[in-house]
């Protein structure tokens, strides 16, 4: 196996092998753009070493035999004392990573070769000198483990010796002295010599290179941007070029258009005098590039041009970064740009009208991450702001609002017209009210699947989750952060849901008009960035194959969908109509102890829950709505355990010993389960509970013959939850059937519906195509597929140890965000296939979280379901990650 390559043997679609810098610096340098030569390590050196933790066999020989090929092609060798090659040693993954791993330059420079490269450059000392300064100092931080500081501040009191604020003025004579204080620095700390051995500086580079893959920020920055952590990175090893030469050099950033806005202009920063490092760092101001228009036209005029090669060769914004040495241009660096959302969409169009790509080209160049980026609101970059603590960033956006700590104070305050965000520990199903009304979400417990955050996101409300370095004092209405700052109940915060960022006071909010766009919002049509938008969107609906629907429980959410383009409901949830005030209803039906209580109990919930029916059947006219039968365990309508104990407890003292606390705390008692969600929930509740599912069933279905008479257009779909054998399924079917049947002679009218279950079990996957027999529609519940394939209490094991399994590489996102293709994603492909082989016709979906994640839609049109439904507020960005999903396949 090679490791070695020439920049000459590679292109810019081995990204995989080279990384992205060394298969872009080989791109440029076959289409004849003037780059230092040099070489590439690969990938699969990175990785090797990573694994035997030490360089792999072999490879020491290749680095050899190409630097030796490097020293002909310049006719120079590397650190020789006469005419020195130095070179620069720099990482570059094939994912970009700026800033997160490591690089040195003027490898290659000691106490002999700085005298023979004063020679080369005509006796210039001052220049010499500070390429080795650089040098020891990067190498001393990069290779050696010293802080960065420690140089940082031996070169401020040298300047401040010789009474200046700048670099540029110390002489060569300073910068030979401060060689020798950045030389004994490292003796000091690490006992050793700086090492004088050329190769031996290259050597230790490029391991330093290897061993920045895993540092913590590198790590960081994989697991927010979900790069995996196996992929490691290529080291580039290139002829250095000086943009310190004197006022004749420099060094600059280039874009072909502006990151930031996609305006198409000369966006870019040039420093004279200044290797790479000065620009990144900020040690000095830069001039806009085009100023260098006015320092060195010649190369001003050629980097235009290279400008212009290169964009329309990659057919994108290109970042690029050069060096001007003594008038010659020299390219060292170019990708495909980073931008802003709003830039992305605007380019995509600008390039379509160019006729540099065409519309599906333009949908694959977004990414549903950067449209949720445009449809939330967000705080205003320029304000100021008092950063108090930060979580999880659950649900996007900004909100402003008043502290309250319990949903009662939350209702009562947001009806008298005050903003008010709901701050729990964690919140639990009593809190939706609270949820409903709040401006925004914030726990110290919990993680982006717990109920704050999956709610919150079905809601589109802003929610910060996990912030656990906030201590909440629910009794005492304040919290307080790990810096000692108070906030007291309506005190203003500002939570930022794309962040986790939580902010004392109010932060100034900036409105979204991409939202305003999807609401319909006449005004909002006539900006360019809507338009950008409205084009990649309208065609991502031409080529997508997958439908999508909606996660909605009320005919607001129904009708909040349809506007934002959902083809039906793929999830209404029945237990969320259970809450609030008929939660004493549920508590009567669980406490029944007999039939007539239970029926009376059944019977004041129908009408309740056929209400609930018409409403959201209207709001989805015409398109289908699948009502999953209430699932959760019942233990979740009725009080919390210990509080009742108390509350029974002071009855007894009263005398009171038989009162209505007591039977609930006797079915509180009976109702305990060590496992709940493994427990009675779902179908289990239709068996053991009579009448239970027949209720529901009938509220659907007399809803359905309601809406049928006033000349609408219903679809329901019943979906029986939590299915894990055919004959549970076979069970509530047949009652199920048999109310249809007498609600349509009741009714006098044919209705019109279908009977499926959710995939939310192993074992449901691996007998799918027993069930399909029967059942007309799968919906995959994969929130609990996955809880139950890996073994995980997702409302646990995000707060205790995900983050050593996401260090650790064992997962590289975790799979409650982005489906686990290799372990869930199998069983989702198997229940498909078996599924099928039964009943050809049967239609598949899938209604948990995963069904608004981009990646995880790429693999459901894959495996050839029908749709994906997910919250409201997500079915912008699943419509989209649908057409980038069959475009991706074609």
């Amino acid at each position: 196996m090679a490791y070695v390559f020439d920049f000459s043997e590679g292109s810019k679609d081995q990204k995989d092998l080279l990384g992205g810098k060394g298969a872009n610096l080989a791109e440029m340098a076959n289409l004849g753009l003037p780059v230092p030569p040099g070489f590439i390590i690969s990938t699969e050196a990175c990785r090797a070493y990573l694994v035997e933790g030490q360089e792999p066999d072999g490879l020491a020989d290749e680095v050899s035999e190409h630097l030796a090929a490097l020293e002909r092609k310049v006719s120079k060798t590397l650190g020789e004392s006469e005419d020195p090659l130095l070179v620069s040693v720099r990482s570059g993954a094939k994912f970009s990573m700026p800033g997160m791993m490591e690089t040195v330059l003027n490898v290659g420079l000691n106490d002999k070769s700085v005298k023979g490269l004063a020679a080369m450059a005509d006796g210039d000392e001052r220049f010499t000198y500070d390429s080795y300064r650089r040098l020891i100092a990067m190498f001393g931080a990069t290779v050696l483990g010293i802080e960065a500081t420690v140089f940082a501040q031996a070169l401020e009191d040298l300047k401040t010796l010789r009474g200046t604020k700048s670099d540029q003025d110390l002489c060569a004579e300073d910068l030979r002295e401060l060689v020798a204080t950045y030389k004994k620095l490292i003796k000091d700390h690490t006992g050793n010599d700086f090492p004088q051995d050329p190769r031996e500086q290259l050597d230790m580079a490029v391991r330093a290179v290897f061993d920045s893959w895993n540092t913590e920020r590198a790590i960081l920055y994989r697991r927010r941007e979900q790069i995996p952590a196996d992929l490691g990175t290529a080291v580039n090893i290139c002829t250095m070029v000086y943009g310190n030469c004197g006022m004749d050099s420099g060094t600059g950033v280039a874009f072909t258009r502006n990151p930031a806005s996609g305006a198409q202009g000369i966006y870019g920063d040039y420093l004279q005098n200044a290797q790479g490092e000065d620009v990144v760092a900020g040690i000095r101001n830069t001039v806009p590039l085009g100023d260098l228009e006015g320092i060195d036209k010649s190369s001003y005029d050629e980097l235009l041009a290279i400008m212009q090669t290169l964009e329309e060769h990659y057919t994108d914004l290109c970042d690029i970064e050069f060096t001007i040495e003594r008038g010659k241009l020299w390219m060292l660096q170019t990708r495909v740009g980073k931008r802003t959302a709003e830039a992305a969409f605007r380019i995509a169009c600008q390039l379509v009208d160019q006729g540099l790509i065409d519309m599906d080209e333009a949908v694959r160049r977004v990414n549903g991450a950067q449209l949720a980026q445009l449809m939330f609101p967000r705080f205003d970059a320029d304000a100021t702001r008092e950063l108090i603590g930060k979580g999880m960033n659950a649900s996007p956006g900004a909100a402003v609002g008043k502290a309250v700590f319990d949903s009662t104070t939350a209702v009562e305050w947001s009806d008298r017209g005050e903003d008010v965000i709901l701050v729990r520990r964690e919140t639990n199903p009593d809190d939706l009210k609270g949820m409903v009304c709040a401006t925004g979400v914030l726990t110290s417990r919990g993680g982006k699947t717990s109920h704050a955050a999956v709610v919150a996101r079905g809601m589109g409300r802003t929610c910060v989750c996990g912030a656990d370095s906030l201590d909440v004092d629910v009794k005492a209405r304040k919290f307080t952060s790990a810096d000692g700052v108070t906030v007291a109940e309506g005190d203003l915060i500002s939570i930022d849901g794309t962040t986790g960022e939580v902010f004392a006071g109010a932060v100034p909010v900036v409105d979204s008009l991409a939202v305003r766009y999807f609401e319909g919002d006449e005004k909002a049509t006539g900006d360019e960035l809507v338009g950008a938008v409205a084009r990649i969107m309208e065609h991502a609906d031409k080529v997508g194959r997958l439908a999508v629907r909606a996660n909605a429980d009320t005919p607001d959410d129904g009708a909040r969908a349809r506007r934002f383009g959902a083809q039906g409901v793929g999830l209404c949830r029945t237990e969320h109509m259970f809450l609030g005030d008929r939660k004493v209803l549920v508590e009567r039906l669980i406490v029944a102890g007999t039939q007539e209580e239970r029926e009376a109990a059944l019977s004041a919930l129908l009408p309740l829950q056929r209400k609930d029916f018409v409403g959201i059947l209207e709001a989805m006219d015409g398109l289908p709505v699948t009502v999953r039968l209430i699932d959760p365990p019942l233990h979740e309508f009725l009080p919390d355990y210990t509080e009742l104990s108390v509350a029974v407890a002071l009855e007894d003292e009263r005398g009171n010993r038989d009162t209505a606390q007591h039977k609930l705390l006797a079915a509180v008692s009976r109702l305990h389960e060590q496992n709940p969600m493994l427990g009675l929930r779902g179908v289990r509740l239709g068996i053991v509970i009579p009448g239970l599912f027949s209720m529901q069933a009938r509220a659907i279905l007399e809803a359905t013959a309601e809406r049928t008479k006033a000349g609408g257009d219903p679809q329901p779909e019943i979906m029986i939850p939590l299915v894990a054998a055919t004959r549970e399924f076979k069970l509530v079917k047949a009652d199920i059937i048999k109310v249809a049947a007498q609600v349509e002679h009741e009714q006098g009218v044919k209705l019109t519906f279908s009977v499926g279950t959710m995939i939310e079990l192993p074992r449901a996957a691996l007998v799918a195509a027993e069930i399909a027999e029967e059942a007309e529609f799968f919906s995959f519940g994969t929130n609990d597929l996955t809880q139950m394939t890996w073994g995980f209490s997702r409302d646990d094991v995000e707060a205790s140890f995900f983050d050593t399994y996401l260090d650790k590489g064992i997962f590289g996102v975790s799979p409650f965000e982005t489906l686990d293709r290799d372990g869930v994603g199998q069983l989702v492909k198997l229940a498909v296939e078996r599924g099928r082989e039964s009943r050809p016709d049967l239609h598949l979906g899938v209604c948990g979280e995963h069904g608004g994640d981009p990646d995880s839609i790429h693999f459901f049109d894959e495996v050839g379901l029908d749709y994906v439904s997910c919250s409201p507020f997500r079915v912008p960005v699943a419509r989209l990650g649908a057409g980038r999903a069959t475009l991706a396949r074609a």
